[in-house]
């Protein structure tokens, strides 16, 4: 039987939206999807307002955080998403993903887009299996 729940932490932004941070599917191994991270910190709800290479560490560590509610690390994620508001930060990000993804390097896109919500740089979603 498939069971489904939401995660949810404090260490992570709120929803700005109608979405769960995260969903956790178990069946029987858990797979979990977190929805899009955007640099929000936690403990104020504000903007960080840096460059990219300061707000995506930001995204990031907010997916981290999600991902150790739900019991798992940056290891077990398989695929990311990463939505750029302008791909010429491209290079810079790597940078910044690199420090965290460049042992596990789970599949990966990165797509430029028109606008992202609050006017970010960036957003990043995930999916990881674990036991």
């Amino acid at each position: 039987m498939v069971k489904r729940s939401v995660i949810y932490t404090e260490n992570a932004p709120k929803p700005i939206g109608p979405y769960s941070q995260a969903i956790l599917v178990e069946n029987p191994d858990k797979i979990l999807f977190i929805s899009g991270q955007i640099p929000i910190d936690p403990e104020t709800g504000e903007l960080v307002k840096g460059d990219i290479k300061e707000q995506a560490r930001q995204a990031i560590e907010n997916l981290i955080a999600i991902l150790e509610a739900a019991g798992a690390t940056v290891d077990d994620v398989v695929k990311v998403n990463v939505y750029l508001e302008d791909i010429k930060d491209f290079e810079e990000f790597n940078k910044v993903y690199e420090e965290y993804f460049g042992h596990s390097k789970p599949a990966r896109a990165v797509v430029e887009v028109g606008k992202l919500p609050k006017g970010v740089k960036v957003e990043i979603e995930a999916i990881a299996i674990f036991e």
